[in-house]
């Protein structure tokens, strides 16, 4: 899925930085990232209609995952966080890709049935808000 969200810019002219990672769900998405440094729990945390963090707590509180590349360490919380994922993508308020350091089965599940490429085992402090990521499979491109 390749998208150009948005306020999104084309990536600049310098080569990226790639980065390999282990695929928990195959595809294409490109866009700019939106970065925590702390885990999400999406039932409770995400709205499932508009993509916007509802955890007060979070540092990305109010804040829509929506037509981003999401980076995150990895999922917390209950398992519906899964099915909470598929519902971000049916009411099209997913995130255009998912960047873990270590997925776990919550967020692992719900980027597969909801169709969502999804890469793990990647040093996410390399991304930062902003930048622009291209995803294929396993490849992470960053544009800085």
């Amino acid at each position: 899925m390749l998208s150009d969200p948005a306020g999104a810019a084309p990536p600049p002219a310098r080569p990226p930085l790639r980065l390999q990672g282990r695929v928990i769900h195959a595809g294409q998405a490109e866009g700019v990232a939106l970065v925590s440094a702390e885990a999400i729990g999406f039932l409770g945390g995400v709205h499932p209609e508009t993509g916007v963090i509802l955890d007060r707590n979070h540092p990305l509180h109010g804040q829509s995952i929506a037509g981003v590349i999401l980076v995150f360490p990895h999922g917390k919380g209950s398992t519906v966080g899964s099915y909470t994922i598929l519902r971000l993508q049916k009411a099209g308020a997913a995130p255009l890709a998912m960047i873990n350091a270590a997925s776990e089965a919550i967020t692992a599940v719900g980027a597969i049935i909801a169709g969502i490429p999804m890469v793990d085992q990647i040093d996410i402090t390399q991304i930062q808000t902003g930048d622009f990521v291209r995803i294929h499979n396993q490849t992470i491109e960053i544009y800085k």
